[in-house]
């Protein structure tokens, strides 16, 4: 099965393990580089689709376009905000329409390779949207890929952690996170047995449920074989392990509709002491009633093991170009801008959120976070995803069949061999 490049420690935070662009570029199959006016020259007005959070998130954002727009008056930036959960089928609507498509997107890693597949991105090899791309760490460059040419230009990485509040644990009669599966379960039933207040709340998420399979060995597919994993004993017993988190009581009922802001909420207000969830939560989370005035009371490590490791996936967020855009060349300098060392140096320092570039982990902003080393233990194992086309439309099947198991409505079993069906319709020509 396709497994991940672990992202490995930097000397300045994270120290991330750097490959070049990651991929499988050769000079055959290599986008032809293509030509950029000069910056100097360039004018036109770029719409961006941000997808960050409105709240949290988009006010940095909209500072580094201030900034930008000083360095590059003769380029408008038309900021628009679009929620995350709207943005792959709003964008693909309009890309096939061909009318009313940002000219660049922040685009989640996963659908990277199917806008490129559907001819909705224009190669960025050879412009100035690329610039030191031996930078960029291996597995957000390699998001960026489809079929040996660039589409994506890495924004922020991330991945699952476990999230803790230490004085709960500590009321539980633990000093550290659990670091097994195994003592995920005991010690939230201690927390809720001894420290008033519930030990785990789940996110009914497919892709919050992948730490769980990956933690006995398990996948989605397996790509060089083409062959569907979802319902393989590996992931079988994963999943297994959900079931019986929520049938011992040692996470609260999780709720179907909202789960995401429910654990969120519960875990900001001290009313569950771990939830699953990656660093674009931080800001929120420190924000929180049990946080905000005691940061240090908020508890960040790998998410724990299963009987072969931990892990959870690689996540992040890329800049793409629309194919269809007038103002490309503008969309490239605006690209460089956001994508450059002093710009992911600022996001991580007010946010949070961790850099693509090696270079931006020593930058001054960067580790005057203390968040960013914090991550540094959970990036280590964290398990790269299939870059492929169809990978996006992986997580609908399985979340439904998620929302079944937690209601009672099937068991691990059943309800992944229903995946694996779903799945043949979505990965033509792929073996069980």
């Amino acid at each position: 099965m396709r497994r991940g490049i672990s992202v490995a420690a930097t000397a300045a935070a994270l120290a991330l393990a750097v490959s070049a662009c990651g991929g499988g570029d050769t000079p055959d199959n290599a986008a032809a580089p293509a030509k950029s006016a000069d910056p100097a020259s360039v004018a036109g007005t770029v719409t961006w689709w941000d997808t960050s959070d409105a709240t949290n998130e988009g006010p940095v954002f909209q500072e580094l376009i201030k900034d930008f727009s000083a360095k590059y008056p003769k380029i408008k930036v038309n900021y628009v905000n679009v929620p995350f959960a709207d943005a792959r089928d709003k964008f693909k609507t309009a890309a096939q329409s061909g009318a009313g498509a940002p000219d660049v997107l922040r685009t989640d890693v996963g659908w990277v390779a199917e806008f490129a597949s559907l001819g909705y991105l224009a190669p960025l090899d050879g412009t100035t949207a690329v610039d030191k791309p031996e930078d960029f760490l291996a597995s957000p460059a390699a998001s960026g890929k489809f079929n040996g040419k660039t589409y994506g230009v890495p924004q922020v990485t991330d991945t699952l952690g476990l999230l803790y509040n230490k004085k709960l644990l500590k009321k539980a009669g633990y000093d550290a996170p659990p670091a097994t599966m195994a003592d995920l379960k005991k010690v939230a039933l201690d927390v809720k047995s001894k420290a008033g207040a519930d030990g785990l709340a789940l996110n009914v998420d497919s892709y919050f449920l992948l730490p769980f399979i990956y933690g006995e060995g398990g996948d989605f597919v397996d790509v060089p074989n083409k062959k569907i994993a979802i319902a393989a004993p590996q992931a079988v017993a994963g999943v297994k392990i959900v079931e019986d988190l929520v049938k011992s009581g040692a996470t609260i009922k999780p709720a179907v509709q909202d789960s995401y802001t429910n654990a969120e909420t519960a875990f900001k207000e001290g009313k569950v002491a771990m939830i699953f969830n990656g660093p674009w939560s931080n800001t929120d989370n420190l924000g929180g009633k049990v946080f905000k005035d005691d940061p240090d009371n908020f508890g960040v490590a790998p998410v724990p093991a299963g009987s072969a490791k931990s892990g959870s996936p690689v996540g992040g967020h890329d800049y793409t170009v629309y194919a269809g855009s007038k103002n490309l060349d503008a969309s490239y300098l605006f690209i460089n801008y956001m994508a450059s060392t002093e710009s992911q140096a600022k996001i991580a320092g007010k946010l949070g959120l961790l850099p693509t570039r090696t270079s931006a982990y020593s930058a001054a902003e960067a580790t005057a976070n203390p968040k960013i080393a914090q991550w540094q233990k959970p990036m280590e194992s964290a398990v790269e995803r299939p870059w492929i086309p169809e990978a996006a439309s992986l997580y609908e099947p399985l979340l439904q069949g998620y929302q079944k198991l937690v209601t009672g409505g099937t068991t691990t079993e059943p309800m992944l061999q229903d995946v694996a069906k779903a799945y043949q319709g979505i990965l033509k020509g792929w073996s069980l």
